[in-house]
């Protein structure tokens, strides 16, 4: 057995995802079989799941730190379980689909997931994008306990750095660990034009061109939330956030 499966003792202490445990949930056994091992060669702790049933029943038992979950799965579907997991505890998940189809991926992102990758995709990218995802979520720990002076009010859109909340005209907006960040990554420059290959490295750490799809599918949920209008779309460029006129 490979040592990083280890999970009593110190052995996998001296990799990067040492005592982080992954839920991984799709019903290909071949699919399952390889992320579960990337992800014990990279030091994760992992459990599998091929339902919708057995994926919260082991969530509620086991306390993952991360699920990755298939969209199509037998019993309910992807969408269900992460409804269910996310009702019991925030979890940050990363979804995935056979299909690149903008309509599931946009689904996911509102009932709680926080990225997808669109199969067929590489297992060293699911491990680095599993490592960004969670290093997100440090931060985002980090930063609710060391509060930022003020809050930043542009025009009707007000942002909560300290309780990492939104509101928008005075209601409470939910967003996404991931939405959260690239709502400041755009604001802490507004007006100003980010390409989609700079947020992909500020908010994913992710350097690779090939995942501004996933910029933009965060963007078009982003927008519904607090209104198409606050963003600019400059086409072959980028985003950028619209603020009320001095």
């Amino acid at each position: 057995m490979d040592q990083t499966q280890t999970t009593q003792g110190g052995t996998a202490a001296a990799t990067p995802g040492a005592q982080r445990r992954v839920l991984v949930v799709e019903d290909d056994p071949t699919i399952v079989d390889a992320i579960a091992a990337r992800l014990r060669a990279e030091g994760f702790q992992v459990q599998t799941a091929t339902d919708g049933p057995a994926a919260v029943d082991i969530a509620e038992a086991w306390q993952p730190d991360l699920l990755v979950l298939d969209v199509m799965l037998p019993g309910f579907d992807g969408l269900e379980v992460c409804r269910r997991v996310q009702a019991q505890r925030p979890v940050p998940v990363m979804m995935l689909t056979a299909r690149d189809d903008e309509t599931d991926m946009l689904v996911g992102l509102g009932v709680g997931a926080d990225d997808y990758m669109t199969k067929p995709f590489s297992m060293r990218e699911l491990a680095a994008r599993v490592h960004v995802l969670l290093r997100r979520v440090e931060r985002a720990a980090l930063a609710a306990h060391t509060p930022r002076s003020g809050i930043l009010r542009l025009g009707e859109l007000e942002i909560d750095h300290a309780q990492r909340r939104v509101r928008v005209r005075g209601a409470d907006v939910h967003l996404t660990p991931t939405e959260f960040d690239l709502l400041v990554c755009l604001a802490n420059t507004p007006r100003a034009v980010l390409s989609r290959e700079q947020l992909l490295a500020e908010v994913w750490d992710w350097a690779d061109a090939s995942g501004t799809r996933t910029v933009d599918s965060h963007i078009k949920a982003l927008r519904r939330k607090i209104g198409a209008e606050r963003i600019r779309t400059v086409h072959g460029v980028g985003y950028a956030l619209e603020t009320p006129a001095a």
